[in-house]
């Protein structure tokens, strides 16, 4: 099998040094080359051919998003950024992320002798490998095609009252942030609660939910323990913590928890989805965006086995087809649909 071959662009000698000791004790990769400035990686990448690159976010010269969106217009490549999870790194990723890059990490936290982490290292080529397979698909995976401007904001739905007997539950991963916002910024006002996980860090979550609530017209928030689900609101899980659905009489809450891991995850679709079941909802739909692994997708065989509608996201639209190739895999999608079509799709069943 031919090995990964990755270039490492940053300005910190020791983080070069340090990923490619982790990477050159695999046989699956091959570090071409380090760079400590764009303009340097911009010449190595045309004579290396790097099957993926990965990014630091501040550099000298020009700065890394900068450099992602030239990248990206010009010669295509997937890119992991390596970021600080500050307030300003987390706002500068999820730009990174806005403009094509698959995926992020955070730097690494060297010990004593300069060694990275084990959970870094494990995390790092899991996350190279499923950015190098798609080398030939990042140029049209950039942006999903949208539907026509005219249809921004769909039509009212005019459902009757159901106020705790409907709930929408999404699940996403890698790529999901841009996903994400393509689904919800086109639903109106009226539309049922929204649970969401996403899998992102903590310092990540508050700032996406906002991103997502300024192109959209319901509300989009990081939910909080005991806040109640209300139509035209969407509640994000906090980034490193569960977030289930529970019943409160004739109410349903926000359950947030610091738990163990679920599917490796915290937070986990597996998590959210099955608290449905038992919160005894009378409509529920589950929808499974692009995402690497199989967080949610054994879950959602439960849910359709209730009676819940459920959608998965299609191979061609996914950046990455784990989850929801994982639930089709299991029968558990009732639908398998291009990105740009979920949200009808949805607003079209609620109508029924």
């Amino acid at each position: 099998m031919e090995r990964v071959k990755v270039l490492i662009i940053d300005d910190s000698m020791l983080v070069c040094r340090v990923i490619t000791s982790v990477l050159s004790g695999d046989p699956a990769f091959e570090v071409v080359g380090t760079a400590n400035d764009p303009y340097e990686a911009r010449e190595m990448i045309k004579v290396l051919k790097p099957d993926v690159l990965t990014l630091d976010i501040e550099m000298p010269k020009m700065d890394g998003i900068t450099f992602l969106r030239n990248l990206m217009r010009l010669h295509p490549l997937p890119v992991v950024m390596l970021s600080t999870f500050t307030a300003r790194g987390a706002d500068a990723t999820l730009q990174a992320l806005a403009s094509g890059a698959v995926d992020y990490m955070q730097k690494p936290l060297l010990g004593a002798q300069g060694i990275a982490a084990e959970d870094f290292s494990a995390e790092l080529k899991d996350k190279l490998k499923a950015a190098a397979s798609l080398k030939n698909k990042i140029a049209i995976s950039l942006r999903p095609a949208l539907r026509d401007e005219s249809m921004s904001i769909l039509d009212r739905l005019n459902l009757k009252e159901a106020q705790g007997h409907r709930v929408i539950a999404i699940g996403a991963s890698t790529g999901g942030t841009e996903a994400l916002q393509d689904v919800l910024s086109v639903l109106p006002l009226d539309t049922p609660p929204i649970v969401i996980v996403q899998h992102i860090s903590a310092s990540f979550s508050q700032r996406l939910a906002s991103r997502i609530n300024r192109k959209s017209a319901i509300l989009v928030v990081e939910a909080t323990d005991g806040q109640r689900l209300e139509s035209g609101v969407a509640y994000l899980a906090p980034g490193g913590k569960h977030l289930k659905v529970k019943r409160q009489g004739a109410f349903l809450v926000c359950k947030v928890e610091d738990s163990e891991l679920v599917n490796r995850h915290k937070p986990s679709v597996g998590v959210l989805f099955d608290s449905l079941l038992s919160a005894h909802i009378e409509v529920a739909i589950a929808i499974l965006l692009t995402g690497m692994g199989s967080d949610g997708a054994e879950a959602m065989l439960r849910l359709k086995a209730t009676g819940a509608y459920t959608i998965a996201q299609d191979e061609a639209t996914s950046l990455i087809w784990g989850m929801p190739g994982s639930a089709v895999k299991l029968g558990a999608a009732i639908e398998v649909l291009p990105l740009n079509e979920i949200s009808q799709s949805l607003v079209e069943w609620l109508q029924k």
